[in-house]
């Protein structure tokens, strides 16, 4: 399981340092979170020997307080309260470790959290990282990509310039 508390690579270990595993994560994570729970659901079917997860805490759902900045970067304040759903599951990988998952999204829909943390504690499995990010989360974060172009050129093209003729005198 990779956590958040140490983001400096021990000088004695060979391949990613902690800290761009946590990021690795948190790229996966977000495109998971993100991501429709129809797609979710066709990578899962479309996988071979999928592992049953265990639930270590049942998806269910709750509220979080969501903060901003004034300004973006002044001080901060609190917005509101927002519905989220999570889910933390244990997957067995190949080798027999256990591999912790979880999920977090936004709103009320617990088999989204559910799918997002199967996908997390699988991940996390060598033997089958790759494949997922090349097969799962690569096309996930490509229509996200897509998604969003879509939106700014729809912004864009709704978009007045205004400009000021100074007369002469």
């Amino acid at each position: 399981m990779i956590t958040g508390s140490d983001n400096h690579a021990d000088p004695q270990a060979t391949g990613p340092s902690s800290g761009d595993m946590v990021s690795r994560r948190q790229r996966w994570m977000a495109a998971l979170a993100r991501a429709p729970v129809s797609r979710l659901e066709d990578a899962l079917t479309g996988l071979v020997d999928v592992p049953i997860p265990q639930m270590l805490r049942s998806p269910e759902i709750g509220t979080i307080m969501v903060q901003a900045r004034a300004g973006g970067t002044g001080g901060r304040f609190h917005l509101g309260e927002m519905a989220v759903s999570r889910c933390a599951v244990l997957v067995r990988a190949a080798d027999g470790s256990a591999l912790v998952g979880h999920g977090y999204v936004a709103g009320r829909d617990k088999r989204h959290a559910e799918l997002a943390a199967v996908f997390d504690a699988m991940l996390q499995d060598p033997a089958r990282h790759d494949a997922l990010e090349r097969d799962v989360i690569g096309p996930l974060l490509e229509a996200e990509a897509d998604r969003r172009r879509r939106v700014l050129a729809q912004a864009a093209a709704t978009r007045v310039d205004f400009f000021t003729m100074v007369r002469g005198d």
